[in-house]
């Protein structure tokens, strides 16, 4: 693990300030058509992703729809200026030694935001988060640590308020993407699928949700999304204190993040909750709790306060598991972190 230099972490605060502060809609591979039907014109918002065009009808010709199609055509031309000035901090973010993801997964993440996935309050957990850290803290993590292939999103069954009377089609949105995903069965033909898989590519778009109550693997139905997710057993803790991130890729592409110091803390409990057979993969939440937490010890130590306190009004058994978690950490960091919690 390396500091990146103090540059690199300016550009960083600047492009996330700015795609927070100004939406810069693009209008990319959007555009208005008008039809003869009946005699009448009416007018269709056409989205093209690839070459496959669909149509969304607005309504028919009018003063008002030609005015609002107006409006939102110089937004997008009024925004050309942002987008160039985001696109070229993106450049110089990835000469400076910043994480981008690759082209499929830019791809991939932008279809997400563009579909409002964020805005309606899913937030990104997994491996990917920790890729994402690494930009966020201004450190570089080593290949090994960044490399995975599954997106994890997940969204509170409740949305944020204000956000009641959003409706997102995730599902739409990532089956029309033309990525060539197709949904991967549930192992129960009658169960909604959870789950969506690239062909060809190992990359996975898995759908979580908070486990309420009983232990259940029945999917729950997102409203605000369309779709179905895989309860998962204190996936709450992480998903109570979500920051903003950006993905360093095309004009910078506006993200939800657990707390740094509440997903170290989460993949601790996870590692000590895996079963035997499952080892390899505790070894590598072990690997990348443990560089995180090294970097909050040392520049954000109240956030691992905070994030200590909130894991103390969970269920006892999430405390006992986090506890366990410690004790898998190297010396160095298990007691410079009890040092720093202990009352």
């Amino acid at each position: 693990m390396d500091y990146l230099p103090e540059t690199t972490r300016l550009l960083y605060a600047q492009l996330l300030s700015q795609c927070l502060h100004g939406a810069a809609p693009s209008g990319r591979g959007l555009s208005f058509v008008s039809k003869r039907i009946k005699g009448s014109r009416h007018w269709y918002l056409q989205l093209t992703v690839g070459s496959r065009k669909t149509q969304h009808y607005l309504g028919p010709d009018t003063v008002e729809i030609r005015e609002l199609i107006g409006n939102e055509e110089a937004l997008w031309q009024s925004a050309k200026p942002d987008l160039a000035s985001r696109e070229q901090l993106v450049s110089m973010l990835i000469e400076g030694g910043a994480f981008a993801v690759s082209g499929i997964d830019a791809r991939l993440f932008e279809v997400l935001e563009r579909a409002g996935v964020f805005l309606a309050g899913g937030t990104l957990v997994g491996s990917h988060v920790f890729a994402q850290y690494g930009n966020m803290l201004g450190v570089r993590w080593s290949s090994e640590l960044t490399r995975t292939q599954d997106v994890d999103l997940g969204a509170e069954r409740h949305l944020a308020i204000g956000m009641s009377d959003r409706e997102v089609d995730l599902r739409r949105a990532i089956m029309d993407s033309e990525l060539g995903f197709v949904e991967v069965p549930a192992l129960d033909r009658g169960s909604p699928s959870t789950r969506f898989r690239i062909r060809g590519r190992q990359l996975s778009v898995d759908l979580l949700t908070p486990m309420q109550g009983r232990t259940s693997a029945d999917p729950v139905h997102i409203r605000s999304l369309n779709a179905y997710a895989e309860p998962v057993r204190y996936l709450e803790y992480v998903l109570e204190d979500v920051q903003a991130a950006v993905i360093v890729a095309k004009a910078g592409l506006l993200i939800n993040v657990p707390s740094p110091a509440r997903f170290a803390f989460n993949k601790l409990v996870i590692a000590n909750r895996r079963s035997p057979a499952f080892q390899s993969k505790a070894l590598k939440d072990i690997d990348q709790a443990e560089p995180l937490l090294r970097v909050l010890l040392r520049d954000r130590p109240g956030d691992l306060r905070g994030a200590w306190r909130a894991a103390l009004e969970q269920p006892r058994k999430f405390v006992d598991a986090l506890r366990a978690g410690f004790a898998k950490l190297s010396e160095t960091t298990r007691n410079e972190l009890e040092a720093l919690i202990r009352p």
